[in-house]
């Protein structure tokens, strides 16, 4: 999933970008300004995160402009104890809401709860950790940035994405690289298998080959974060 965290030098930006990513989420660090949190982050994000929790007297126009956008983005607005104006304003608005002091595992169960209740309108998406396939747009993205997929390479892609964690067989690569009912040969897949890689080198993804069987999609393994 991409996430945008929208924060500006909080001591606890560099935690929330370990902990999510380390969730295998995609994150961008966006400047917390009213210009910037008013504009919607594009079709791309699944998630905005506002940090208000260092904000002072700045929180509440930070809020007001997260009303100004005209986008179904779900949104988490992180606030410190004593901004309850700030938290019932984004309650109202439709976001939820966290207060310090911040409990990483909590923060992640927040997140995921977010996705379940957004995933109606992710349905055009696959994902596994930073990639994202948005089959509405024919998009790809990778922690974030746009990947250019050739169109085998995307057919792989979106068999992979389809069942992550599971052994596709090569079956189903041959039928669905298949070009006017000529069959694709194991060579040819392979090769497309192995360019997808190397696009999706460093981002913790692993393209797993099962010997004679097919492939199997790896996401990034979360690691376990302590309060």
């Amino acid at each position: 999933m991409h996430i945008v965290l929208y924060e500006d030098g909080s001591r606890l930006a560099d935690e929330l970008c370990r902990t999510l990513r380390r969730h295998g989420h995609a994150v961008q660090l966006a400047s917390a300004n009213a210009e910037s949190v008013r504009v919607p982050p594009g079709r791309d994000c699944d998630l905005v995160i506002l940090d208000l929790s260092l904000r002072g007297a700045e929180a509440g126009t930070l809020v007001s402009a997260l009303g100004q956008r005209r986008d179904d983005v779900p949104t988490l607005v992180l606030t410190a104890r004593e901004q309850l104006q700030e938290r019932v304003q984004a309650l109202e608005l439709g976001a939820d809401c966290l207060a310090e002091p911040i409990a990483m595992p909590e923060l992640s169960a927040r997140v995921r709860a977010l996705m379940r209740r957004s995933r109606p309108r992710l349905a055009g998406r696959l994902t596994c950790g930073p990639l994202v396939l948005d089959r509405d747009a024919r998009r790809a993205y990778l922690c974030g940035e746009p990947l250019s997929l050739l169109p085998r390479e995307w057919a792989v892609a979106e068999l992979l994405l389809g069942r992550p964690e599971q052994i596709v067989p090569k079956e189903a690569f041959m039928r669905s690289l298949s070009t006017n009912g000529k069959p694709v040969s194991a060579n040819t897949i392979e090769t497309h298998i192995s360019r997808l890689r190397g696009k999706l080198d460093g981002a913790g993804i692993r393209i797993r080959t099962v010997h004679r069987v097919g492939y199997m999609l790896e996401a990034p393994a979360a690691e376990t974060v302590s309060a």
